[in-house]
C-alpha cells in the first residue's frame, strides 16, 4: 500500500502519528492484541500503521497480510450484493420475504414476556427486503438480546454460526421462531442480513460464497477474503481474545484452531452477517469502492453511484435512538440513522462524537470498524481482534484522533 503525502491531503502528519501511540498504549496495557489503522483521503492512503501481536501467546507479530475475523463488517458486503440484484430488476426493496423464502409466510410474533415463547400472534404485515436491510424485520440475535426470543435463537442454533448448517437449513429453523416485534415498528440489531444472504442465493442461483467471489471479491481483487481459511493461509489467521473482569485479554481461539480454518470440518454456514475473514488491504478496497460511489480503486464498477447514495442515506423516520436503541458497541445512537446495511450520520451534535453529516459505515464484534466521510472524502479502517466491541471506547477515540489530525476541512 503506497502512502501519499498527508500534508498535501490536508492532514498534520505529526498528529496522525498519535494513532500509532494510541494503539501501542492499548497493546502495552494488555487490552488488545494488536491494532492496524489505515486513513485515506481522495482515494489515497495518507497513513497506515500497525502494532502488536497476531498471537500473543506464540509471540507471533502482526503483519500487514494477517487475516482477521470481520464479523459484522460482513453485513455491508451482503447489502452491496443485494443491491446489485436490485439494480438488475431481479428483486425489489418492497418484496415480501415469503416471495423468496416461503417458510416465513406464517412466522408469528412474540406477544408477551414469559419463561418461554408461548404466546404468539400473526404478523401485522409481511417482512420486506427493506426491513431486512434496515434491521426492522422483527428478527433478533441469540448472543445479544437476553430475552425469550433470543433464548430460542440459542437453543435452535439460528445465529448463523460457522457450522449451524446451510443458509437454507438455518432459515427454515429461524422461520419457526416468533418475531420479537411486528416488522417495521422498531430497530433491533439482528440476523436479518444473514437471511438476506439466503435470499441472494435463491435469486442468483449461486451459493453466497460463490456470488461474493464472482461479483465483488474478484472484480475488486479482494483475493484474501472468504468464509473459509484455506490450508495455505491458515498461518496468517490471527488469534481472537476477549476482555476479562480485570480488563486484560483472555484467549478465545488461536488462528490454527479456529473453526474458520478447520479443513476436516469445512464451514457450512456462509453468514452474510458475520462470517467473513479478510485482510486490511482487501477491506480497504471494499471501503474505497463505497467512497468511489460504486467504483473500485482498480476501476471495477460494482454498483451505480446513485445506488451507493441510497444505501448511505438514512431510511428511518428519525435516528436509531428514537426507535428504541440508545447506544450499541460503546457508540451513542442519538443523531445516528441507518441506511441499507450501514449507519448514516444525521446530526453530529447529537451523537457526541466528531463526525460529519452523511458519514456512513459499520463495525464488527471484534472491535473492528470502518467509515466513509463523503464530505471530507475520507475513509478510515481499524482492525483488531478483541471481543466484545463494547469493551473499550476504541471507535470514539479513533474518530477524535483521525479528525484531530485534519488540518484542512472542506
Amino acid at each position: 500500500m503506497n502512502i501519499s503525502d498527508p500534508g498535501k491531503a490536508g492532514f498534520d502528519a505529526s498528529r496522525l502519528d498519535r494513532l500509532t501511540h494510541w494503539m501501542q498504549r492499548y497493546v502495552d496495557a494488555g487490552k488488545i492484541p494488536f491494532g492496524h489503522v489505515v486513513v485515506s483521503r481522495d482515494g489515497q492512503p495518507v497513513f497506515s500503521s500497525h502494532v502488536g501481536m497476531a498471537d500473543v501467546e506464540a509471540q507471533r507479530p502482526y503483519t500487514q497480510d494477517a487475516l482477521v475475523r470481520l464479523y459484522s463488517m460482513s453485513k455491508p458486503v451482503t447489502a452491496v450484493a443485494y443491491m446489485q440484484l436490485e439494480e438488475q430488476g431481479l428483486i425489489h426493496l418492497d418484496d415480501p420475504l415469503e416471495k423468496w423464502l416461503p417458510e416465513f409466510a406464517d412466522t408469528p410474533v412474540f406477544e408477551r414476556v414469559a419463561p418461554r415463547v408461548n404466546s404468539k400472534r400473526p404478523m401485522s404485515r409481511s417482512i420486506t427486503m427493506h426491513d431486512l436491510l434496515t434491521h426492522r424485520a422483527g428478527l433478533s440475535y441469540g448472543i445479544f438480546a437476553g430475552d425469550p426470543v433470543a433464548a430460542e435463537y440459542l437453543r435452535r442454533q439460528t445465529d448463523f454460526n460457522t457450522h449451524d448448517g446451510t443458509l437454507a437449513e438455518v432459515c427454515k429453523r429461524l422461520a419457526t421462531i416468533p418475531l420479537a416485534f411486528d416488522p417495521g415498528t422498531r430497530w433491533h440489531y439482528s440476523v436479518s442480513l444473514d437471511v438476506l444472504g439466503r435470499v441472494i442465493e435463491v435469486v442468483s442461483g449461486k451459493t453466497l460464497d460463490q456470488y461474493f467471489r464472482d461479483h465483488i471479491f474478484d472484480p475488486l481483487e479482494m483475493h484474501d477474503t472468504s468464509f473459509q481459511v484455506s490450508a495455505d493461509k491458515k498461518h496468517r489467521l490471527t488469534a481472537l481474545y476477549t476482555k476479562t473482569a480485570d480488563e486484560k485479554m483472555k484467549l478465545v481461539e488461536t488462528g490454527e484452531a479456529s473453526l474458520w480454518a478447520d479443513e476436516a470440518n469445512p464451514v457450512t454456514c456462509f453468514s452474510g452477517g458475520s462470517g467473513l475473514i479478510g485482510t486490511m488491504a482487501d477491506y480497504w478496497k471494499f471501503v474505497e469502492m463505497l467512497r468511489g460511489q460504486g467504483q473500485g480503486s482498480n476501476g471495477a464498477r460494482i454498483l451505480g453511484a446513485r445506488t451507493v447514495k441510497l444505501m448511505a442515506s438514512n431510511h428511518l423516520p428519525g435516528d436509531i435512538a428514537s426507535m428504541g436503541v440508545d447506544s450499541f458497541a460503546e457508540v451513542s445512537f442519538h443523531g445516528v440513522g441507518f441506511g441499507l446495511g450501514m449507519y448514516s450520520i444525521i446530526d453530529p451534535a447529537k451523537t457526541g462524537m466528531i463526525c460529519t453529516p452523511g458519514e456512513f459505515g459499520w463495525g464488527g464484534l471484534a472491535s473492528t470498524v470502518f467509515w466513509v466521510d463523503p464530505v471530507e472524502d475520507i475513509t478510515a479502517v481499524f482492525l483488531t481482534q478483541q471481543i466484545p466491541s463494547s469493551g473499550y471506547p476504541l471507535r470514539r477515540e479513533l474518530r477524535g484522533l483521525v479528525y484531530g489530525a485534519l488540518a484542512e476541512s472542506r
